[in-house]
């Protein structure tokens, strides 16, 4: 009997162990998921210059027409997703997993939600990101979301 007590006391340490392993995230993945609820929060505020001041001045974004460079990808936001210098809706970010792709890139994957209103429904979908690391920041370098 103590055996079996002890080899469960065991099996749950163990388990515990491993969880709190797997929830450790790198600083690169801490400072990117970060810039990234920051962005979504400037974006909820209608802060639309700090929003995409998360891209690089090289970013582009990939659209059914192609590639699009940062001044598109911003006339972008205010002509669909911007009123009055407002969000039309709501912007939350979940379910990130990072991949760093080498010292200075990374690739960040999740789903986007931006919130139903009176007047639209709420729209759901995955992003995949790839970040570069300049100078002391994390800043998007190339943006697919649907």
């Amino acid at each position: 009997m103590k055996a079996i007590v002890i080899k469960s006391l065991l099996l749950i340490c163990f388990l515990q162990t491993a969880s709190l392993v797997k929830a450790q995230k790198s600083p690169a993945e801490n400072e990117i998921i970060s810039a990234m609820d920051q962005a979504a929060k400037d974006w909820n505020k209608g802060d639309l210059d700090a929003y995409v001041s998360l891209y690089d001045d090289s970013a582009t974004m990939m659209l059914k027409t192609g590639r699009v460079g940062l001044d598109s990808i911003r006339a972008l936001y205010v002509k669909y997703y911007f009123v009055n210098n407002m969000p039309k809706q709501e912007l939350s970010y979940d379910n990130y997993q990072f991949t760093r792709l080498g010292e200075n890139y990374a690739l960040l994957t999740g789903t986007f939600k931006l919130k139903a209103t009176d007047k639209l429904p709420e729209r759901n979908g995955s992003f995949s990101l790839v970040f570069v690391r300049r100078s002391t920041k994390w800043k998007l370098l190339h943006d697919h979301s649907g």
